[in-house]
Parts: C-alpha cells; sequence; structure tokens
C-alpha cells in the first residue's frame, strides 16, 4: 500500500527556490514575489488517483494526475509550458518527469512523520521545499 498523502500541508522550508526559478527563466520581480509567498500544497488521494493544489495570495497551481499514467501538463501559473508528464512510484515516493524544453525537469515527493518533502529539479538545479501536515 503507498503512501497516504491526503491533507493540507503548509510550507515551512524553502531551499534554492530561486535558482530553479531561474532556471526555468522566471522574471525577476515573479521570482522576488514568489520567494516571499506562503505555501499551502491540498492533496486529495484515492489510491493512485491525485488532485493537487498549490495554494497562495500570488498564484494557485492545480494538477490531477493518475500514478502510471502519462498526460500533457500546461504549467500556467508556473513558467506557462506545456510538458509531457509521467508520474511513478518509487517505494512511498512519488517520481514526476517531465519531457519538454527544458532538461532533466521533474520532482519527487515523500512523507517523513508529519512533513511532506517536495524536491524539484530543473537542468543542474535542485530545490527542496518541506511542509507540515495541518490537517
Amino acid at each position: 500500500m503507498p503512501a497516504d498523502y491526503n491533507g493540507h500541508w503548509e510550507l515551512v522550508r524553502n531551499e534554492n527556490f530561486d535558482e530553479v526559478m531561474k532556471a526555468l527563466d522566471i522574471d525577476f520581480a515573479t521570482r522576488k514575489i514568489a520567494a516571499c509567498l506562503h505555501q499551502t500544497k491540498v492533496i486529495v488521494q484515492s489510491g493512485d488517483k491525485f488532485e493537487t493544489k498549490t495554494l497562495s495570495t500570488f498564484r494557485n497551481y492545480k494538477v490531477n494526475f493518475t500514478v502510471g499514467e502519462e498526460f500533457e501538463e500546461h504549467t500556467k501559473g508556473l513558467d506557462n509550458r506545456k510538458v509531457q508528464t509521467l508520474v511513478t512510484w518509487d517505494g512511498d515516493k512519488l517520481v514526476c518527469v517531465q519531457k519538454g524544453e527544458k532538461e532533466n525537469r521533474g520532482w519527487k515527493h515523500w512523507i517523513e512523520g508529519d512533513l511532506l518533502y517536495l524536491e524539484i529539479t530543473v537542468l543542474d538545479k535542485v530545490c527542496l521545499q518541506v511542509f507540515k501536515k495541518t490537517q
């Protein structure tokens, strides 16, 4: 049985986010605003089906997926690109590969206790975000 990702998760740590945004060609002003935002992740999981929302006062981002099924994702609200996205399980970790304009793009999610970890990779840049479960 895979890990249970259901819940509301509040951002408590955000390392190297600016470098990942630069690698995505996000402009200076947007990067500075994004770096100051309080993010909340809302995840609804039913087996391998996920409904995810990343909420902030500046922009919200929603993506739904089924583990093991590739889909076209429009990263509107992020860097506004179309990518082919595939999320798979690696034990209890969710591993995402996004194919498009940027090489080595994707993310990994895992849970340790009441913390949700998100490692975002673009080119040779890596960001680590940590979220604490609030409900």
